[in-house]
Parts: C-alpha cells; structure tokens; sequence
C-alpha cells in the first residue's frame, strides 16, 4: 500500500489545486490519498470523481502544547459532521485573527500593507504565515522564503502566536466527534526532547488521539524506528505522510517516503476498507 496522509492543496498553502494534487498523486503511484490542508476541508467540495484511488478525507489542525504549537491531522473524517463544521469554524476565526496581528507586527516594522499582500498570495485559502513570507520575497524585504521566517515570521518575532487555536483535547475530541482518527502530524519537527515528546505523546493518547506520523517525508531511517517504538509505547497506529506543497521541495515529495517498519501497525488497520 502506497499511501500519502498528509498533502496540502490551494486551499490552504499548497500550491496545486485539488484535482491537480490527484493526478500528481496517480502519477506518483500513491494508492491511498488525504488531503489535510490547514483548518480547511474545501479541496473536497472540488475533487473530481476517482476511481483508482482511494481517497480518505482529511483535515489539519493547529494547535499548541506547553507553549509549543503542534499539528493534529484528522483522517477519515465525516465531511458533513456538525463536529467537524463547529472545528473549521472555530480555527477559520483564530487563522483571521493571527493573520491580522502579524500584520499588525510587520506594518510597526515599516512592512507595507502586510496583509493586503499575504491575502493575494493566499488565493482562496485563508492567510498563513508561508503567504506573508511570500509577499516579504514578492517587495524585496527578504532575499528568500527561509530568510523571511527566520527574520520576521519564527516564535521569537510574530509566527508563534497560537493562544487563539483550540486546546489539543477539544481538537482531538472534534476529530473523534467527527468519525475521524487524531494523529500527531511530523512529531520531529517540534523539535522537543525526548522526555517532551514523550510527555505530548502521553497526553494525547489519554484525550483519544489514535495514531502518529511515524514516517513524514524523507527522514531518516533512526527517527522513523524512534516513532515507531514510541507509537508502539503508547497504543497508537502508525501514519505516513509527505506533508507535499509543491514541487521542488525534495524532502516533501508526493509519495517518496520511507516505508513503515514492519511492526508498525498502519493506520489503515483502524478502518473498513
């Protein structure tokens, strides 16, 4: 089973649309299929009909731990679950708000009309801090993407601004509301110790989170027997993810990722397929 869990279109801050990430997809092999774009379902409304791939229905969530912003991806959801309506809602109201005191932050930093410009390059998603880097690059203010996070947009400037998202077990409980399976998207991007990411990883699970990302894109293969071990401490499945936006991004491609190990138990195994 070829799957990809974790994938972004237009409707958030990727940058294929829908129907475009579907037959990426097909043409990367991938069997099995979700597109988790950030507090946003509308990809779905857009997909063409699809035989030959098993789509799953995803979301992605921010949210925060200990003072740490953390992402919950929501699979197999219900996309008509009043639950689900009431958490999209909720995390659309703390993504305008965020968006509109970073703004407020880079304007005092002599940034013209911030989010005027971080709103065109959004399209039709909502705004998130990757358009405000774009438009930092699009008038010259940072030389790169990269350059414009470290200076204007990490925690330490005006990026970690995440009291508005919902507490992760109002989160977690939205996505089980919603028929659907919490996972702990990239837990090594955290960049949390050991003892932290256990102490998350604990947490969770007592809220009702199900799985973990034990593969995300091309890591390496000590961190992907560290997840593995840590999802089999905690009862947790086993997920699989690129976290795909666009091209070019090699340790994000659409289906190139490791495989699970061999005695992880795959998410999939939760559902009737």
């Amino acid at each position: 089973m070829l799957a990809d869990l974790h994938t972004h279109s237009t409707a958030s801050d990727g940058k294929l649309t829908p129907a475009e990430l579907l037959e990426r997809a097909r043409a990367a092999g991938v069997e099995m299929l979700s597109i988790t774009d950030h507090d946003s379902i509308a990809a779905y409304a857009e997909l063409p009909p699809v035989e030959d791939l098993r789509i799953i229905a995803g979301v992605e969530f921010s949210t925060w731990w200990q003072r740490v912003g953390i992402h919950i991806v929501g699979l197999n959801i219900d996309l008509g679950s009043a639950a689900l309506a009431e958490a999209v809602a909720h995390q659309h109201r703390a993504r305008d708000e965020r968006a509109a005191r970073i703004a407020d932050k880079l304007a005092k930093r002599g940034i013209p009309e911030p989010l005027v410009g971080a709103t065109r390059f959004a399209g039709q998603g909502s705004v998130g801090r990757p358009h405000f880097a774009e438009y930092l690059l699009s008038i010259g203010a940072a030389p790169t993407i990269e350059f414009a996070f470290r200076k204007y947009l990490d925690a330490t400037r005006v990026g970690n601004l995440i009291e508005g998202w919902a507490s992760l077990p109002a989160i977690v409980g939205w996505i089980r509301a919603a028929g659907g399976t919490p996972v702990i998207a990239h837990p090594n991007k955290y960049k949390l110790t050991r003892s932290r990411l256990e102490h998350l990883t604990m947490e969770f699970a007592a809220a009702g989170g199900q799985a973990i990302e034990v593969v995300s894109g091309l890591q390496k293969p000590e961190v992907t027997r560290e997840l593995a071990a840590l999802a089999k401490r905690h009862g947790l499945a086993a997920s699989v993810g690129s976290d795909f936006h666009q091209g070019g991004q090699v340790w994000a491609q659409l289906g190139v990722m490791p495989a699970l190990p061999a005695d992880a138990r795959p998410v999939w195994d939760l559902w009737t397929l």
